[in-house]
């Protein structure tokens, strides 16, 4: 039996303070901001908060550089306003979860200065610094961001290691002062009232023992960061000495995001003694990529989402507790992503909210999902920020792609998609800021905004209430947070289906993606479920007679025994 935690019933939701709300006209999100907007996440039932950085930083990664693990970057206001935060939402029953980005920092964080003035010193093993040999690193790797992971230092013949951008040195956890840095760091945090951490590419704190070349995967020479991670052994015992030293002693929520474990460590990760209180499942997302790059990547059909669930809630059952997403900061929005175009509406939103909102785990809402926010349709170059986007756009030049031919191969799957400012209402500039928004906003900000939605009863953000205060009804929420997922009807091509089974109480969902109406039998219902109970439905009547289900286009239905 798993052992409760606090956190097991509640519904998190993701901001990206930067594109959430500018109180100050300067174009930025900001932290006075969010604290504005509380009430109206206190409304939709949500009760933790994960804020993605707002440390000192030169955003080259959008705040994922971080100069100063200590302070607050002046663009997002100061500490006093991270203060008053955690008061006013502590006040509203919400908990706070900052990120915690330790694989790397900035280039100009005070360390690497350091580092960067005397390589050999003792900042120099802060890193990964090595020498150089005929003007190129030690190893093959590529970064996440495209080029190699090597970066010269001006005036010597040494390197530094990047896994990601360039401004991103990686820090070298083999050094055990890095650790004692980072567990201190982590420990000041928590002890000023954090619940806890989002944590950030964690699993590549890890390097491969030996600096060698792996083979390359691409016409460019290098190699991916996956075939890197597959030769890095060890991480538990980094992980299990962060876990020990501070998550442990404030009992911390912690979610990990991790994309290179194995159904065997799962346990490792997530279990009773894990690493981590919980990680985000990824199956979903990484379905359809390619090592080559975005524009080799395949959409993920409405067939492939449902059996990339149920393997994850497979694999993780019995094991511990995963978070489950539709989007988040780095990803396409889900609606744009998962839905076939026919079913990009209000009522195939509410369809996909249902289908990953009752699996077992702990639900995320990424800013604006709420609304049903969607893709940007109309990127022009000269408007993506996205440093990861880029790096994929040359990628598509480099094998001959025309420059329009580029964008349109990496628009879908650009990051700066779920980085467009929230739609708060639809006055100028969507009602994010009065100033000059440093993204642009999708133009759909008057058909989907958050006065509309709120204010009827119908909307997608209704809905996403009704799904939050369903895993709060006491009646059922023990089934919902507890029981067991236990997939149906998997042969049936656009119907997911899945019974969640708690102890002496039975829960049926289902929805069909499907663009015509679907009749199916389900022999359980017609034998033992004799007045099924409609809980959730984005339709107006649901028909159910002796375990046959009709359903209309999109419709999606929670049903409980009577």
């Amino acid at each position: 039996m798993m052992k409760k935690k606090w956190w097991h019933g509640k519904t998190a939701y993701q901001i990206y303070p930067k594109s959430f709300y500018d109180s100050n006209g300067d174009g930025i999100g900001d932290i006075p901001g969010i604290i504005e907007k509380l009430d109206y996440l206190q409304e939709l039932g949500i009760e933790i908060l994960w804020i993605s950085p707002v440390y000192v930083s030169p955003c080259a990664d959008q705040g994922y550089d971080i100069a100063d693990y200590y302070g607050i970057d002046p663009m997002f206001g100061t500490m006093e306003d991270m203060d008053r935060l955690l008061v006013e939402a502590k006040k509203r029953g919400i908990a706070i979860l900052m990120d915690l980005v330790v694989n790397h920092c900035s280039d100009e964080h005070e360390w690497f200065q350091k580092a960067l003035e005397d390589p050999d010193g003792e900042y120099g093993k802060y890193f990964y610094i090595e020498e150089m040999k005929d003007g190129k690193g030690p190893t093959n790797w590529r970064s996440y961001f495209g080029g190699e992971v090597w970066e010269p230092i001006p005036g010597t013949n040494k390197c530094y290691l990047h896994v990601f951008h360039k401004k991103q040195p990686d820090l070298n956890w083999e050094n055990p002062k890095v650790r004692k840095e980072i567990c201190k760091m982590v420990n000041w945090w928590l002890d000023k009232g954090l619940a806890g951490f989002r944590i950030d590419a964690i699993i590549n704190i890890k390097k491969p023992e030996k600096f060698e070349c792996y083979e390359a995967d691409r016409d460019d020479g290098l190699c991916s960061m996956d075939e890197v991670l597959i030769h890095a052994k060890g991480v538990g015992e980094f992980l299990g000495e962060l876990r020990d030293k501070a998550f442990a002693p404030h009992d911390a929520l912690t979610i990990g995001e991790v994309f290179n474990v194995s159904d065997e460590e799962m346990k490792d990760f997530i279990g009773e003694n894990g690493y981590f209180s919980s990680m985000f499942d990824f199956r979903e997302t990484i379905e359809g990529k390619s090592v080559l790059g975005w524009y080799d990547c395949s959409i993920p059909t409405p067939d492939d989402y449902k059996k990339c669930c149920f393997e994850s809630q497979a694999y993780s059952e019995g094991l511990g507790y995963l978070s489950n997403i539709i989007e988040n900061h780095d990803e396409p929005r889900g609606v744009s992503h998962y839905l076939p175009k026919e079913a990009q509406n209000e009522t195939g939103k509410k369809l996909l909210a249902a289908m990953y909102f009752m699996l077992k785990g702990l639900p995320f809402i990424y800013q604006g999902q709420e609304l049903g926010m969607e893709n940007n349709k109309n990127w022009s170059l000269d408007e993506i920020d996205d440093c990861s986007t880029m790096g994929e756009y040359q990628r598509c030049l480099d094998i001959g792609y025309s420059e329009a031919d580029a964008l349109a191969a990496v628009a879908h799957y650009s990051r700066d998609n779920a980085r467009t400012p929230f739609q708060w209402d639809d006055s100028e500039h969507a009602g994010f800021t009065k100033g000059c928004p440093w993204l642009v906003v999708n133009g759909n900000y008057k058909d989907i905004n958050a006065k509309d939605q709120t204010s009827r009863g119908d909307s997608v953000f209704a809905f996403y209430k009704e799904l939050i205060g369903l895993r709060k009804n006491p009646k059922y929420a023990e089934t919902i947070i507890y029981g067991k997922t236990e997939p149906v009807l998997v042969d049936e091509s656009n119907i997911m289906a899945y019974f969640r089974r708690g102890e002496g109480q039975n829960l049926f969902v289902i929805g069909n993606f499907d663009h015509e109406r679907r009749i199916v039998t389900v022999e359980e219902l017609a034998v033992s479920w004799k007045e099924p109970v409609v809980l959730i439905n984005n339709y107006e009547g649901a028909r159910i007679e002796n375990g046959t289900i009709t359903l209309e286009p999109l419709q999606a239905l929670v049903v409980a025994e009577n």
